[in-house]
């Protein structure tokens, strides 16, 4: 394995503590693969001291198999909501009805895997009805950033052959329009009902759940002919967790606690594009 560290505050000592605490031999030196990512070659075993120190210095931490490098990947799935992008988008919409926080908090319970997915997506867009469709748009142009990293992280994935897949809870609208932003191969998600220029607080067709995700996880990788040690799968909430586990490494990227305790790897201090560093090698 090797060992990955990543922080904007990583700084020399930091890199020794954790040298020493790996027990890695005195010929081995840390490696920069960017300006805040350092990784240590051929680790036999993972270190609990050494996260205990990262976790308590704020530096992502992860052993990654040699194996796992980008020149290995051919499918990266990803989910677009607080991962790709820095909004809830079905929250924002809320608040233009004022009523984010009854929006908000069924969102957070369905995040941390306290209900169903389907059951409180249902409840939450019958909240929308009535809302007029420009109200997406506005979304859009007013809210909707791109997390931080996630253009290197995409163009990374080009530049190493990558395909790059979409999979949303969210809505078909706000994922095109990432889809397009970021030039990302596929997209899959869920369509609102909209009727005469309004929502009709109904989803149009199967709403994308866990399951959903996952499936179409595995109708790309099987159209382009890749096993699951070729995926990787990108998240943060609880309905991401089922496609990760058909990917050979899960990523959770500024998660709930529930996906983090068991996903693959976990950034919580750098952007999108510290998956990069989690797979890059010199």
């Amino acid at each position: 394995m090797r060992l990955v560290v990543q922080s904007s505050s990583i700084q020399l000592a930091h890199l020794m503590q954790i040298h020493q605490l790996s027990g890695t031999k005195p010929g081995l030196q840390f490696i920069q693969i960017a300006e805040h990512a350092y990784y240590l070659p051929h680790q036999d075993s993972v270190s609990d001291e050494v996260k205990k120190f990262c976790h308590s210095q704020q530096i992502d931490c992860s052993y990654v198999p040699e194996k796992q490098t980008l020149k290995n990947i051919k499918l990266a799935v990803m989910d677009m909501d607080s991962t790709l992008i820095n909004i809830e988008c079905i929250d924002e919409i809320a608040d233009m009805m004022n009523i984010k926080p009854q929006v908000a908090e069924i969102t957070e319970s369905a995040m941390r895997g306290e209900i169903e997915f389907k059951e409180s997506l249902t409840r939450r867009v019958a909240l929308l009805k009535g809302l007029d469709e420009s109200a997406l748009q506005r979304v859009v142009d007013e809210r909707l950033k791109l997390n931080p990293g996630a253009k290197i992280w995409i163009d990374a994935c080009k530049a190493n052959g990558i395909s790059t897949l979409l999979v949303s809870g969210g809505f078909e609208f706000f994922a095109n329009h990432v889809k397009s932003k970021l030039d990302l191969d596929f997209a899959e998600s869920n369509t609102l009902e909209i009727c005469n220029g309004k929502l009709t607080g109904k989803v149009h067709g199967e709403i994308v759940d866990a399951e959903a995700k996952a499936n179409f996880l595995i109708q790309r990788r099987e159209k382009l002919g890749l096993n699951k040690d070729q995926v990787i799968a990108i998240g943060d909430g609880a309905n991401d967790l089922t496609m990760m586990r058909e990917a050979v490494a899960g990523i959770a990227y500024h998660a709930k606690p529930i996906v983090q305790a068991q996903a693959s790897y976990a950034l919580n201090y750098v952007g999108l594009d510290g998956i990069v560093n989690l797979f890059s090698t010199i």
